[in-house]
């Protein structure tokens, strides 16, 4: 191996492998990468529509709330400003509680799926 001779012929003879091992990791990665960057556009997608029907469903029960109370106190005002004022309370709580409610949980999830990706 020590032969500048012989170490020049192993390097033209294994040249064409390991440019084809180069290739197929090269490839490997771009379809790994495709397909995490598919999976992340699928649940972006859910995320997106499940926000916009669960803000429709609120919106939609707050004026139905709303009138209910408004109905019970004979005004308006009354109603929907104690409907306001639920959700402001609502509101509040989510904003305490975000760190429990929303954040350890997806970055649970984030490790997860990337424990699940490696292996």
């Amino acid at each position: 191996m020590n032969d500048p001779q012989n170490l020049g012929s192993f390097i033209a003879e294994n040249k064409n492998l390991v440019k084809e091992y180069l290739e197929t990791r090269f490839e490997i990665y771009r379809l790994q990468s495709t397909r995490m960057a598919a999976k992340s556009a699928g649940m972006i997608a859910w995320i997106f529509l499940s926000l916009l029907l669960g803000f429709l469903f609120l919106l939609f029960s707050g004026v139905m709330l709303a009138c209910w109370f408004a109905g019970m106190f004979h005004s308006y005002v009354k109603g929907f400003g104690l409907v306001a004022l639920l959700i402001l309370v609502v509101f509040l709580l989510i904003a305490l509680f975000r760190r429990v409610l929303f954040v350890d949980p997806v970055i649970q999830a984030i490790i997860q799926k990337s424990k699940e990706e490696s292996t």
